[in-house]
């Protein structure tokens, strides 16, 4: 039985290669392309089981695409449950631009989902088999589900004893919020979409913050706020992480790679704010590497220590 459960409903083949310059019209011919397993809670299981922690991912995939999704997923060593869904997984890319170092992201929606489908991912959260005392939920759902889909699912988590760990935005994230949950990962563009004011400075993104957990709405938030570094309150303590002088090579998967060191963190039983030192940590080590790579355990580790935290 897992310790930590990921649930990813809209997971993608990610594919990274590179161009020397993006233009139109003409045919752009890339290097040998990259492929891994993606999607939010995918990834925070590809980093979770980097750290050792006992991880299981479920995802939803179909088609062709779904089952290299299943080999990619096996590769890395992850164990998995599967739900066959009848449309293809989706796939996402993205092209580093070599003559100015940016990098362009193609994501895709990803397939429509029947009702017995989404029913059918629901149903695999609330396997008895399974007895995670975390389940994170990441990522974007796919068209047919539900907007109150994380809202199920974290009622399914409570009842099963287990923290639910949400990373998503929009009107699904609202909803579960109204249901409750542990702990929420807004960067400041959802957190300002959530609340629904400006939030321009500190004092605003933390006085935000704690309406949520002084509501009930959500026990700890880890706001991410880019190359401000970040921020984590909960109901009667507040702490700001300042952003670690890193040149970033791609910002895909930072997100992910702070949550996944996060929660095994968490699972460690280390206190809240030494999990959230190592989010930071590893959301910074995931600038270093290219294309899907997220964090490498490694770098963490080299980062943690110059993490430093303020209390506000």
């Amino acid at each position: 039985m897992a310790d930590i459960v990921t649930f990813t409903i809209n997971p993608s083949i990610d594919m990274s290669t590179s161009v020397d310059r993006v233009a139109p019209i003409k045919k752009l011919r890339g290097a040998a392309a990259h492929r891994d397993p993606g999607g939010g809670g995918i990834n925070v299981a590809r980093v979770a089981i980097r750290f050792g922690a006992d991880v299981k991912a479920l995802c939803a995939a179909g088609g062709v695409t779904g089952e290299l999704l299943r080999r990619l997923i096996e590769r890395d060593g992850i164990p998995n449950v599967v739900i066959h869904v009848s449309e293809e997984t989706r796939e996402s890319f993205t092209v580093f631009e070599n003559a100015t170092g940016y990098e362009y992201r193609f994501v895709l929606p990803g397939p429509q989902l029947r009702e017995e489908e989404w029913h059918q991912c629901l149903g695999a959260l609330a396997d008895p088999e399974d007895n995670p005392r975390f389940v994170v939920a990441s990522g974007s759902l796919s068209p047919g589900a539900p907007s109150d889909f994380y809202a199920h699912a974290a009622r399914i988590a409570r009842k099963r004893g287990a923290k639910f760990l949400l990373d998503t935005s929009g009107p699904p994230l609202a909803s579960a919020l109204e249901e409750g949950v542990f702990l929420i990962k807004p960067n400041l563009r959802e957190l300002r979409e959530l609340m629904g004011v400006p939030l321009d400075d500190e004092r605003a993104w933390v006085d935000a913050c704690r309406r949520l957990t002084e509501a009930g709405r959500a026990e700890v938030v880890a706001l991410t706020l880019g190359d401000r570094g970040a921020l984590l309150v909960v109901r009667d303590q507040a702490w700001r992480a300042p952003a670690l002088p890193i040149k970033p090579l791609s910002a895909v998967g930072a997100g992910d790679s702070f949550l996944g060191a996060m929660v095994w963190g968490l699972a460690q039983g280390r206190s809240i704010d030494d999990a959230f030192r190592y989010g930071v940590a590893a959301g910074s080590a995931a600038l270093l590497s290219s294309g899907t790579g997220l964090c490498r355990r490694d770098d963490v580790e080299r980062l943690y220590p110059d993490v430093v935290l303020q209390r506000i």
